[in-house]
């Protein structure tokens, strides 16, 4: 189901590989798998040999394979180098950015976030997702794009759609005011924000389209459509969409979610390896463009829950991390010694517990001492 090609459907029916792979290797593929004119026996084509090498699957389709890099960070990358570049010139002519909102650990006080790859924090997620679908518009190749998913054709609203829709771009505070509203409506969870992402990804890679001004709205509201069905053991119906978008029929959603899975070759699998790598990328990107996640100061509350939580995998071994690099230092082995004081005490004690309750039950026993 993750395949770019499937062994249960024609060739022709499959997805098609993106006009960016090397012609050379694509050509190599095809030749290999040719059969020659003097064979008059009946051939029968081997899967392995109508299954996509694995360095052009990595390359056509980085929704389904977690070896790929995504593409929403690729394109991202010449906006990054220019604030990176801004911000030097900036330091070089001594002008100050502005003040400085992120948080640092130091000897005393350890700041940690509680997003983690199956927990994300919701607010936060929503905001990488919506930047990286404003880097996917504002650094498209083309204007590629179906009819199905054109607002001038079906507008989510009745007000008049502008003349120049598909020209401007719009900015991120305005795709996350439009996605923000949909999960806080239909009450979605993180989550399901990552994989919208992972889903759209792969609808721009499978259909060779591009996200951009007139169709950005539909892409991503049937990419949530579809990961909250997915993803959701209560999902949310289509009719209770057309209670959040007031003007907007069932009719029109369900023809656009046919429409969606059909481009997606009804490839709705998502591998933990590829929603991991998907969190994490988004993690990078909100670290280029100084999207903080809330940090809280860690306590010994904090510090149990961590550990005792199988949940929270990630964020214990970043708190680790943090720990074996602070305990280089010797201040900052009184202030680790003091953090795991109350910890040791309180197995200290419950070790005290059941020994008491063992001693209850079989009775004081006293034994001669031995000297030699």
């Amino acid at each position: 189901m993750g395949n770019t090609v499937s062994c249960c459907v024609s060739p022709e029916s499959s997805p098609k590989l993106p006009s960016r792979l090397p012609a050379e290797r694509l050509e190599e593929f095809q030749t290999s798998t040719e059969v020659s004119d003097d064979n008059t026996v009946p051939y029968l084509q081997h899967i392995s040999d109508r299954e996509i090498p694995d360095e052009l699957a990595l390359e056509s389709n980085p929704s389904d394979h977690a070896r790929a890099s995504t593409i929403f960070l690729s394109k991202s990358q010449t906006d990054v180098r220019d604030k990176r570049k801004s911000n030097h010139i900036n330091h070089i002519s001594h002008v100050s950015p502005g003040p400085m909102s992120k948080k640092y650990s130091s000897c005393s006080t350890i700041f940690i976030d509680d997003s983690t790859v199956s927990q994300p924090n919701l607010k936060s997620t929503i905001k990488c997702v919506t930047l990286a679908i404003y880097y996917h518009i504002k650094n498209r190749d083309s204007d590629r794009s179906l009819d199905i998913f054109d607002e001038k054709l079906h507008p989510l609203s009745r007000e008049p759609v502008p003349d120049d829709y598909s020209r401007i771009d719009p900015e991120h505070k305005l795709i996350y005011r439009f996605v923000r509203t949909l999960f806080s409506a239909a009450q979605l969870t993180a989550e399901c924000a990552i994989v919208t992402l992972v889903y759209l990804e792969r609808l721009l890679t499978y259909a060779e389209l591009d996200i951009c001004p007139a169709n950005w709205k539909r892409i991503v509201l049937g990419a949530i459509l579809l990961a909250s069905k997915v993803w959701d053991d209560q999902a949310v119906w289509n009719v209770d969409y057309c209670q959040i978008l007031k003007d907007i029929t069932v009719e029109d959603m369900n023809e656009m979610e046919r429409h969606f899975l059909e481009l997606l070759q009804f490839n709705i699998n998502v591998p933990a390896s590829v929603y991991a790598k998907y969190y994490f990328d988004l993690r990078q990107l909100a670290d280029d463009n100084n999207l903080s996640f809330p940090l809280e100061p860690l306590n010994n509350q904090r510090a149990q829950k961590l550990e005792q939580a199988p949940c929270c995998t990630a964020s214990a071994v970043r708190l680790e991390a943090v720990l074996v690099k602070m305990a280089s230092t010797s201040c900052s082995q009184v202030a680790i010694s003091r953090l795991c004081e109350d910890k040791y005490k309180e197995l200290s004690r419950s070790a005290m517990r059941r020994s008491f309750s063992a001693d209850n039950l079989i009775g004081v026993r006293r034994s001669n001492a031995v000297l030699s």
